[in-house]
């Protein structure tokens, strides 16, 4: 009687073996490996909506890259003053022809130049009619301006003291491609007489009027083309400590007596503006991809599912085997995750790859933000645990019983 009582105190029940690290990804693995055809379509809306996300932040990102790189190099130090409007209705403000020496006189300014415009277009031939000349102006131009701007001329040179008192020309790079202009030597019609192309002008992103226009030289304006010597826009270039100071002192050194008719501006204020919004209408693509995600997210759920109904023998033999419901739902949970971490992963390849080639076409820096393929995979391991959880609980409920005689 105390033998077998003892032998009931000692006896202990069962308990189910552990499942390590490597047992998990084993048995959650074996559904991905039986059915490789039903893994990759079911993975595939994963990717896609992963590569969507990715690729649109990434372009996004490169884009505002090449604009803060242009903004490097350019500066943001030059600001442009012109006439602003007068007290009165319809006053025509002029600004003193000794703009640009009175400019150069801040302390602070390190380049000064001007340009005026002038009434006239610039033609091909003066066998075109000059109401077919698609609005190119013509400005006069200080010998300064090219610095001020930081340009360079694509080809040929710029004006100078000995080119700028004679009927020579320099074209901003829009205007030559639109009068068919491709180098020095050419000829354009201003005003009743041939102007010789003595320079084309590169990109001037600070300066589009610039692009647009052809420019003559401030001496032959006056001489030629009948300029007052008035400047409709004066450019400087200070350093960047003082553009705060210089931007306050530009209208009333200018203009002492009425500072108020100097509008002042900041041409880098739209490259700044636009690379912080780039991306702002990258919102509805990167709906576009939470949805493709959100549908690949129940492709997933729908695999799952099918795979419970198809392998309940084996669980079933699991359960009469020893494992427990907290194993089985282990199991599909797990290999739901790994359905959607090789989506995610797919994913962040293409959208990557995409983004690689995009930048290359357009001669873009090739960017791909740490928080978007981090936050973009992460939101593969979300869904694949929320797509596993109902079917994983469904696995578990099924008696072993019934498993193994369906």
């Amino acid at each position: 009687m105390g033998r077998a009582n003892r032998t009931r105190r000692g006896s202990r029940t069962p308990r189910a073996a552990r499942l390590g690290p490597r047992d998990v990804l084993h048995v959650g693995s074996a559904g991905l490996r039986s059915r490789p055809v039903r893994v990759v379509l079911s993975a595939l809306g994963i990717a896609i909506g992963i590569a969507t996300m990715i690729a649109v932040v990434g372009i996004s990102a490169s884009s505002q890259a090449q604009l803060l790189r242009q903004l490097d190099a350019l500066g943001t130090n030059m600001l442009v003053a012109k006439p602003g409007e007068g007290m009165f209705s319809g006053e025509k403000v002029r600004l003193p022809k000794d703009a640009v020496g009175m400019v150069g006189r801040i302390a602070g300014v390190e380049d000064v130049g001007a340009t005026g415009d002038l009434p006239h277009s610039a033609r091909r031939s003066q066998k075109i009619p000059e109401d077919e000349t698609g609005g190119i102006a013509v400005k006069a131009a200080t010998e300064g301006m090219l610095d001020v701007l930081r340009g360079a001329t694509a080809t040929g040179t710029w004006l100078n003291a000995a080119n700028g008192r004679y009927p020579s020309v320099v074209l901003g790079h829009v205007t030559a491609a639109r009068l068919g202009i491709t180098g020095a030597g050419q000829q354009v019609w201003i005003d009743n007489r041939y102007f010789t192309v003595v320079g084309i002008l590169g990109p001037l992103p600070l300066a589009p009027e610039i692009e647009r226009a052809a420019l003559v030289g401030w001496e032959a304006a006056q001489q030629l083309l009948g300029f007052d010597g008035h400047p409709t826009a004066v450019y400087e270039r200070s350093t960047d400590a003082s553009v705060a100071s210089v931007q306050k002192l530009l209208a009333p050194t200018i203009d002492p007596r009425s500072p108020h008719n100097v509008a002042v501006g900041d041409p880098s204020s739209a490259l700044r503006a636009k690379a912080a919004t780039e991306g702002a209408f990258s919102s509805l693509l990167l709906g576009l991809g939470a949805i493709a995600l959100l549908v690949g997210g129940v492709g997933v759920a729908n695999t799952m599912i099918i795979s419970v109904l198809e392998r309940r023998h084996e669980i079933g033999l699991r359960r009469s085997l020893g494992a427990t419901r907290g194993q089985i739902r282990i199991q599909f949970v797990t290999e739901s995750l790994m359905l959607s971490g090789l989506g995610g992963l797919a994913g962040v390849a293409l959208g990557a790859a995409a983004t690689a080639a995009y930048a290359y076409v357009a001669a873009l820096p090739w960017v791909v933000p740490s928080w978007a393929v981090g936050g973009g995979f992460g939101a593969t391991l979300v869904i694949g645990t929320v797509a596993g959880l109902y079917p994983a609980v469904r696995a578990s409920r099924l008696s072993p019983t019934l498993a193994l005689q369906a």
